[in-house]
């Protein structure tokens, strides 16, 4: 069935969360509605002060462009233009950009009548942007603690706070964090691979030379409780996978915010309470 052909038994009317009838159209196979508009909006803007911020600086080169927060010294003050005002502006776009996205996909669900798990998940992912621009920023006092909108600017923040705490992987949150993205990985490539090798088995080794069938989740199940001794089955999976990408997103976000508002020393220092245990001596 054509893909178009396919969408209009979806095209329901209503649904919509802000403007009703007015704003529920569709741009060829998109979706727009109120939060479509809205997206676009902040994302031009964004992206027009982004390229104004680079033709106020000293190169056009991609990987050299950055958008700077304001100094520390201007708190969680609005800060001229030149000097992080416009990095005040591009992340107010960005969050209205993202928001309007999640709550353009609830329109969506609610058109489709499914659960709101894809805006829910994409909210994680929104919320770690805002812990890194918003809250850490304002439990330190000062917007220049955001990170710089570049590339190479963007590493270097990175590098620079995980210095600042000696080594950043004696954080507890960003271990916790790291575990999870690993084991999310490892998930997705279990499940991929063995969705690959149940619908593309090749050659019937039966019949030299026929095309075998398709296999059934029947068989990717006995796959693994001949691996493992277990199969979590094939709506399991997906809902594994979910856990188990949100928590990498909500635990990497932890472990950011609780550096510098909640512990300024070294992390490897956070660990003197185990050696403090009573039961070594």
């Amino acid at each position: 069935m054509a893909l178009l052909s396919f969408e209009r038994k979806y095209r329901v009317r209503g649904g919509t969360l802000v403007g009703g009838d007015l704003f529920d159209f569709w741009v060829g196979p998109f979706y727009v509605g109120f939060f479509g508009v809205t997206t676009i909006f902040f994302t031009a803007l964004g992206t027009a002060l982004i390229v104004y911020g680079a033709a106020l600086g000293p190169t056009w080169n991609i990987w050299q462009i950055s958008i700077a927060p304001p100094d520390i010294s201007y708190g969680l003050a609005l800060a001229p233009l030149t000097e992080g005002g416009l990095w005040q502006i591009i992340t107010i776009c960005a969050l209205g950009a993202f928001c309007s996205w999640a709550l353009r996909e609830v329109e969506i669900c609610r058109k489709l009548g499914i659960g709101y798990h894809v805006p829910v998940a994409f909210g994680f992912a929104i919320f770690a942007y805002f812990t890194l621009v918003v809250i850490r920023p304002l439990l330190l006092g000062a917007w220049g603690h955001g990170f710089p909108y570049g590339i190479f600017s963007h590493l270097d923040w990175v590098s620079n706070v995980g210095y600042q705490y000696l080594h950043f992987h004696y954080n507890p949150a960003h271990m916790i964090a790291v575990s999870f993205f690993f084991t999310t990985t490892l998930a997705l490539s279990l499940h991929g691979a063995l969705i690959l090798s149940a619908a593309n088995p090749g050659r019937d080794r039966l019949a030299p030379g026929r095309q075998a069938e398709v296999k059934t989740p029947e068989y990717e199940d006995t796959f693994f409780r001949d691996t493992i001794g277990y199969s979590i089955g094939t709506l399991g999976i997906h809902r594994l996978g979910l856990v188990l990408a949100l928590n990498a997103g909500f635990w990497s976000a932890v472990c950011i915010v609780i550096s510098g508002p909640f512990w300024n020393e070294g992390w490897p220092q956070w660990w003197s309470w185990w050696l403090d245990l009573p039961f070594w001596s």
